[in-house]
């Protein structure tokens, strides 16, 4: 449950290692947050990730879970969720894949659509029925705005974000009056440690500003929050242009 002032007492993340993801537990950490289960593949990268979380002052509990295997979602999420209440979910796993590879190995592009996306709709509704079922409880949702208006040069990471941004949308509807809330993210290209010496793309963004993002949406109960801020507009204009012109358009 949320503490007096607001703040959530707990915190799950599928997703263990992503960036954007440490940067909202580091947030919701200095913010009274003390309980967090990090969830992803078994790795050094999650062990540390739980050891830097820890030394922060929360108790950190690290919890196997693999996106693809989505028969054992049920069981392996179920044995958090019955540990106690889980105030914020946040689902930050995914993967980018190689466009020029994918396009040429079908098996690799439908592992982009398989993690990005069926394995979102698996746990996501596993969890949406376990916050559910607590009467309380915030599910965020990484999406992209690659899903927005998906572009030539990476329309099979931007389809599976497309579906995955529809899906949340719909879940957010069906949960409406639940006292749960969905939170849609969607930022612009992130800079992180595997993008480094890439030339700088237009509206980038660091993990550190999606995390405040995700904070402010949180407290705000948002059901849509973009990264930057002026996306919004941009994508909103770019949903409208015909297709002829928009394949021309350098994006």
């Amino acid at each position: 449950m949320k503490d007096a002032f607001g703040a959530p007492q707990s915190l799950l993340v599928l997703g263990g290692t992503s960036e954007i993801a440490l940067a909202t537990a580091r947030r919701l950490i200095a913010l009274r947050t003390r309980r967090v289960w990090l969830a992803g593949r078994p790795s050094p990268a999650l062990d540390a990730a739980a050891v830097e979380l820890r030394d922060r002052g929360a108790d950190v509990r690290t919890v196997a879970f693999d996106a693809l295997d989505t028969d054992s979602h049920e069981e392996v999420l179920g044995k958090v969720f019955a540990e106690g209440d889980i105030d914020v979910v946040l689902m930050a796993f995914g993967v980018t894949g190689d466009q020029a590879r994918d396009e040429e190995q079908p098996t690799a592009a439908v592992r982009v659509a398989q993690t990005n996306y069926t394995g979102s709709v698996s746990a996501g509704l596993v969890c949406a029925g376990a916050l559910q079922a607590q009467g309380h409880g915030s599910l965020v949702v990484l999406s992209s705005v690659a899903g927005e208006r998906v572009r030539r040069a990476d329309f099979i990471y931007g389809s599976s974000k497309a579906g995955l941004d529809a899906f949340a949308q719909g879940l957010g509807d069906a949960l409406q009056g639940t006292g749960v809330q969905v939170l849609i993210v969607r930022p612009g290209p992130v800079r992180t440690r595997a993008s480094a010496g890439r030339p700088e793309q237009p509206f980038a963004t660091t993990p550190e500003a999606v995390a405040g993002a995700i904070v402010t949406g949180l407290r705000r109960r948002s059901e849509t929050v973009w990264v930057p801020g002026s996306l919004r507009g941009v994508m909103s204009a770019l949903r409208h242009v015909p297709r002829p012109l928009f394949r021309r358009l350098p994006v």
